[in-house]
């Protein structure tokens, strides 16, 4: 039976590259998918990953109806056996309703790739709409981690290296992006409860006061071994 499944992760965690993957797979196998995405890193009408691969997509701006597009292609004498929409935090939750549809209507796969908080710990509303929808939910198993080596589950915005909590819910940037300009980082919970970036995290360690402790006098072993 096809199939609504919802690829879910934070950033940095190879969701791009699994769309990519799947498409690679099943191309080869002659089937031809409908590929979308939107506000994607590498530009309009692009899914690329960070690893540099990139294939041509299109673009589901605000008010595109996913359902109306499979149709006039399919109307046209075009072959869809699936379709891969990719960035589906950024959709709303009307167009994720559009592509259940694709799937209950015209019995195509679609598999939607996204984000499923923002940097606020908010469900974007496309990925609600998708938790809502989805005949299958699958969280990557590539995880991507904090700055301090534990799983990140968070993702943060970053403006010259610190992290905000305010602001538009969709502001473009990257991972990689410039210290002086809106980034973004991924973080585990408590890191992100305590706002504490790398970039952060570095100046802390600089501070004489980062362990506030004489250690021999808390710690008899730092003296050398204990005598009994």
């Amino acid at each position: 039976m096809p199939e609504l499944v919802f690829f879910s992760g934070t950033m940095d965690c190879g969701k791009s590259t699994l769309a990519l993957q799947i498409e690679h797979n099943r191309s080869a196998r002659g089937l031809q998918g409908m590929i979308f995405t939107r506000d994607d890193r590498a530009g309009e009408g692009k899914l690329s990953s960070r690893l540099g691969l990139v294939t041509e997509a299109v673009e589901a701006a605000d008010g595109f109806d996913f359902y109306a597009y499979v149709v006039a292609h399919l109307s046209a004498g075009g072959r869809a056996d699936y379709v891969i929409a990719d960035e589906a935090q950024f959709l709303a939750p009307g167009q994720i309703d559009q592509l259940a549809r694709v799937v209950d209507d015209l019995a195509l796969d679609v598999f939607a790739f996204g984000i499923t908080t923002d940097f606020r710990t908010k469900l974007f509303p496309g990925s609600q709409r998708l938790v809502e929808l989805a005949d299958r939910i699958e969280v990557l198993q590539v995880e991507a981690l904090c700055w301090c080596g534990a799983r990140a589950t968070h993702n943060a915005r970053t403006v010259a290296g610190q992290m905000v909590v305010e602001g538009a819910q969709v502001v473009v940037g990257d991972v990689d992006g410039a210290q002086d300009t809106v980034g973004y980082e991924v973080l585990c919970r408590r890191h992100h409860i305590r706002r504490m970036t790398a970039a952060a995290a570095g100046a802390g360690a600089l501070s004489p006061d980062v362990l506030p402790v004489d250690a021999e006098a808390h710690w008899p072993y730092a003296r050398g071994p204990v005598r009994t």
